[in-house]
């Protein structure tokens, strides 16, 4: 039989959107299934493995009898009972509780990815357990309908099965003993064996009395003859007492065979000799063939996984039950999963408990939503494995006090591929055994690539026949792409789920597709003919050189052919000058990294991680007419994952994966991009563009490059961007690479927190001018800002808290920063809410400050009382010159008080109204400006009012003055104000 034919995918071959069904099946309701059990998501497969590897697992307490279906038995009753007697025996040594104490304890590891949701989220948290329907080997083989939603959701209903019923009695009353459960990369397999072991562990699967888990990615190692009794003790030492009676007791044994693909198995007698007895040596495939042939303990049952392109080196007379996992094809799946992963306690850090709890159900409620529209992430959370990655994103976007400090975006992405394809082939009976995630990279990675050169996210058909089928020349490619099909396509593409394009594919994933189209040019896989051919010439002609030279030295003294050399060393010429040409590969991918980032059309969307969250969460407000014409495509992330793919971890993550990017790759890459990158980095960026650039060098994880960008920043403005916690760590560790001073941080409308305030605490001890209006900044933040300002390390000398609601207590721990600072020259509390109560307290500390030369209470709602008490402390002051009291309650006795000062008798200059005396003031357009800058955010009924008077004093006193030059300036202010009161009056300032 033909390779193709044993591989064959589910279908025949021709349309891309005719694929076998599994995950989406059809989507009807099934009970619901929580149990304490596995951590749900994709690292079981991975750290399944590892458990399975280990050398010395041993087996559970004794458990009480399944109560279900009866099993079969051609025993008879006496012998029954002594093998229940030898039972007892054996259930009661210690042997036993120590086999299933290892195996609960090897089992409750989790990876290094899983640990960032809390120590809290361990083993024994909640699960939720995927749809698993029942199939059989003609509904796998017989042709699926186009792959769209519409025909997932209008196919048949199968019988959905319960992971701890799949050895209930068939409908023929045969008892099942060996089950087939597949599903495609992504749908849990491992998990929900992994959860099965637990349970067992537990007491919760009593239908058996021993369950023994194997790995045959671990067997297919193994090619010495071992006995399936020296199989056992040797992964399981604390089972050799129970070994010898495995075939006399009529113990009810459970043997699990995890990833069946990755064993070559031949049921054909010539291929596989019979073998009843567990102490003969035969290789570890015969005994896994004589297992599920009954021939070797055949009272013994049997669960095997795999990827539907394997279900069929099984002869299907050796198989009870087939069953597929569907994943999570209920919506509600969905959102019970993401209920109890975004609620457990401590996901969100050390923040107070009220408002946690409070940002998770927003969380969890917002997602809700969001699937209840049926967008695309409804489809791709078909997938657990899809749903783990949206929780530990959205976890990285919100919760970032719990992750560690190095962990990045990419770094998340390259360990989701990790936990769903390490050590994982396409095909393992294909002899090149190529790494699944090389495959997937060089061809799923080319269609990303090329769609996010041509900017867009929907593939057709041809589409993905020029990617996939172009380029098909021998039988074995095309073996593997049959595979490919079968187990992996839908990991990565689904069917898009808008209006009239339900015949096209879309990535499940948005940001997916621009991870892989940045691996696909990392990798060097964007190369044109001539550098395909030219490598592999260079390859060959390097490996032959040395041997070709001792041969040509040989001949050449014997015979008078003095020319060989010269030709020879001419012809080792070629793999040094193709080596210089493969530099200039690295020079183009640093080149398309630069344009990438710095695109001048996506200088003014919102930046990457609110575009993620977006994607996640959904946009809140009407949804969009279906007429409407979309927005331009964005692949502002394909350059981030660029940079973070060159990572020194994720590199070594994907050196795992079959993806090798070599050392010297990431450094003539790096240095290539400090030509472009770094000089357009000194160009005046938007905020949202700055964010971005700040996050690549964040994701890049290259101090020394990191460093270089950061020291040619002097200006920093981020204003009106969502400085979330996230936001603010990334700029924190950025600029942490330096100790440069920063001449300005603008903040302005950012949303920061005291807590955001303490993160970027190093950052602020280095800026000169820091703006942080319009944040809502209270008295914990002015706490915050009283230790910025005390430490001896501080530079501000501009401080701008406009717009803030500082408070009384908040102006009381500013006061005691202005007695001990010695670096700020200017400071705004423009419309701070700080009353009498907190002028009196800036006033009484304001004498012990020695530097500050500027400082604005205007919009303060002071009386005659402070501002006069603030102006007298301020005439002592060596340095102080003015004060703004503009926008205060100052009546016309204060008024007149305040404009007696004089700048060359008291010192001090108090910035009140629009005139000085019988004159403008010098000040009178820079009051104007503050007012219409901060209309938006200003009472506008208070602000006419103080418009009005303004208006009432300047008309006063241009009628006090004869000189006519002062009453034509009068004038001119006059109308500015009457204008700023006409635009207030229609609603267009």
């Amino acid at each position: 039989m033909s390779r193709a034919m044993q591989c064959q995918s589910c279908l025949p071959w021709g349309s891309w959107a005719q694929l076998p069904r599994s995950l989406a099946g059809s989507r009807g309701t099934r009970a619901v299934s929580v149990c304490a059990a596995a951590v749900p998501g994709p690292s079981g497969r991975c750290l399944l493995r590892k458990i399975l590897r280990s050398s010395s697992v041993c087996l559970p307490r004794g458990c009480v009898r399944y109560q279900g279906g009866s099993q079969e038995s051609s025993a008879q009753p006496d012998s029954s009972r002594r093998g229940q007697s030898q039972l007892r025996n054996v259930a009661s040594s210690a042997a036993i509780k120590k086999h299933q104490k290892s195996l609960s304890a090897w089992f409750s590891h989790q990876p290094n990815e899983e640990r960032q949701f809390g120590p809290s989220f361990s083993l024994d948290a909640v699960h939720v357990d995927p749809v698993i329907r029942e199939s059989s080997l003609e509904e796998i083989l017989k042709p699926s309908p186009d792959l769209t939603i519409q025909n997932q959701l209008q196919q048949p209903l199968r019988k959905v099965i319960g992971l701890h019923n799949l050895f209930d009695v068939d409908a023929c009353g045969r008892q099942v003993k060996n089950v087939v459960l597949y599903g495609t990369v992504g749908t849990g397999k491992s998990t929900l064996i992994k959860k099965m072991v637990v349970d067992w562990c537990h007491g919760r699967l009593p239908r058996f009395e021993l369950v023994i888990p194997f790995s045959c990615e671990d067997l297919s190692h193994s090619h010495a003859h071992v006995s399936l009794r020296r199989l056992i003790t040797k992964k399981y030492q604390h089972l050799r007492d129970v070994v010898p009676v495995l075939e006399a007791s009529n113990l009810r044994v459970l043997f699990i065979l995890n990833g069946l693909e990755r064993l070559n198995l031949d049921f054909r007698l010539a291929g596989t000799e019979l073998c009843c007895d567990p102490n003969e040596p035969v290789p570890p495939s015969a005994i896994v063939v004589n297992l599920l042939r009954k021939y070797l303990l055949p009272e013994a049952s049997i669960i095997v996984t795999t990827r539907p392109s394997a279900v069929r080196r099984i002869p299907g007379k050796y198989v009870g039950r087939y069953a597929e996992i569907c994943g999570f094809s209920d919506t509600n799946l969905q959102k019970l999963y993401f209920q109890m992963r975004l609620s457990q306690p401590g996901c969100s850090g050390e923040e107070s408990q009220d408002r946690s709890s409070a940002e998770q159900e927003n969380l969890v409620e917002m997602l809700s939503r969001n699937l209840e529209r049926h967008n695309q992430i409804t489809a791709a959370c078909f997938l657990p494995s899809y749903c783990w990655l949206v929780c530990t994103t959205l976890h990285f976007l919100y919760f970032t006090r719990t992750v560690p400090p190095s962990q990045t975006l990419t770094g998340i992405y390259t360990s989701f591929l990790r936990l769903n394809f390490s050590g994982e082939v396409l095909d393992s009976t294909d002899p090149n055994h190529i790494s699944m995630m090389k495959y997937v990279a060089k061809t799923v990675g080319k269609l990303a690539y090329e769609g996010v050169m041509s900017r867009k996210t929907c593939f057709s058909e041809e589409d993905l026949q020029q990617c996939f089928e172009v380029e098909m020349k021998t039988e074995s490619e095309l073996n593997l792409l049959e595979v490919f099909r079968s187990d992996v396509f839908r990991f990565f593409l689904s069917p898009c789920v808008q209006p009239g394009k339900e015949h096209t594919f879309v990535f499940t994933i948005p940001a997916m597709q621009e991870y892989l189209a940045a691996l696909y040019v990392v990798l060097g896989e964007k190369k044109t003919l001539a550098q395909r051919v030219g490598k592999e010439l260079s390859e060959v002609i390097g490996k032959v050189s040395e041997d070709v030279a001792v041969v040509v030295n040989i001949v050449s003294k014997v015979l008078p052919l003095r020319f060989l050399p010269v030709l020879f060393n001419l012809l080792k010429i070629f793999p040094r000058y193709f080596s210089r040409l493969s530099g200039k590969d690295r020079d183009a991918i640093a080149h398309t990294m630069a344009e990438e980032l710095f695109k001048e059309e996506d200088y003014y969307n919102d930046d990457v991680l609110d575009q993620i969250n977006s994607s996640i969460l959904g946009v809140e407000g009407p949804m969009r007419h279906p007429d409407e014409a979309p927005d331009d495509e964005v692949f502002e992330l394909f350059p981030i994952f660029m940079g973070g793919i060159l990572s020194r971890r994720n590199r070594a993550i994907l050196e795992q994966l079959g993806c090798s990017i070599k050392n010297l790759a990431a450094f003539e890459i790096a240095r290539a991009m400090k030509k472009t990158v770094i000089r357009k980095g000194r160009r005046g960026l938007p905020p949202s563009e700055l964010m971005d650039y700040l996050f690549f060098l964040h994701e890049f994880q290259n101090e020394r490059f990191t460093a270089e960008a950061i020291r040619s920043l002097r200006a920093v403005n981020l204003s009106s961007i969502k400085m979330t916690p996230l936001k603010c760590s990334v700029l924190a560790s950025v600029m942490s690479t330096t100790c440069h001073e920063v001449e300005e941080l603008n903040l302005t409308s950012c949303n920061l927190d005291s807590g955001g305030l303490r993160t970027l605490f190093p950052v602020l001890l280095r800026c000169k001018a820091l703006h942080l209006q319009l944040n809502s900044l209270g008295s914990d933040a002015c706490k915050e800002i009283r230790d910025l300002l005390l430490h001896d390390k501080c530079v501000v000398s501009s401080l701008r808290l406009a717009n803030n609601p500082v408070g009384e207590q908040g102006a009381r721990y500013l006061a005691e920063a202005l007695a001990g600072n010695r670096s700020l020259t200017q400071l705004s509390l423009l419309h701070t809410a700080l009353g009498d109560a907190g002028a009196e307290a800036i006033a009484q500390h304001l004498a012990q400050n020695q530097h500050l030369q500027e400082l604005n209470l205007g919009y303060n709602s002071l009386t005659d009382a402070a501002a006069l008490r603030v102006v007298e402390v301020a005439k002592r002051h060596k340095t102080l010159d003015k004060v703004h009291l503009y926008f205060n309650d100052i009546s016309e006795d204060g008024k007149r008080a305040l404009d007696s000062l004089r700048m060359d008798r008291d010192g001090v200059r108090a910035l009140v109204f629009l005139t000085a005396g019988t004159d403008v003031s010098d000040y009178w357009s820079h009051i104007l400006n503050v007012v219409q800058r901060n209309l938006p955010f200003w009472d506008r009924e208070r602000v006419r009012q103080h418009l009005a008077l303004l208006l009432q004093d300047l008309e006063s006193s241009r009628r006090q003055t004869a000189n006519p030059w002062r009453k034509a300036k009068f004038l001119r202010v006059e109308s500015e104000v009457k204008k700023m009161l006409g635009k207030l009056q229609d609603g267009t300032l």
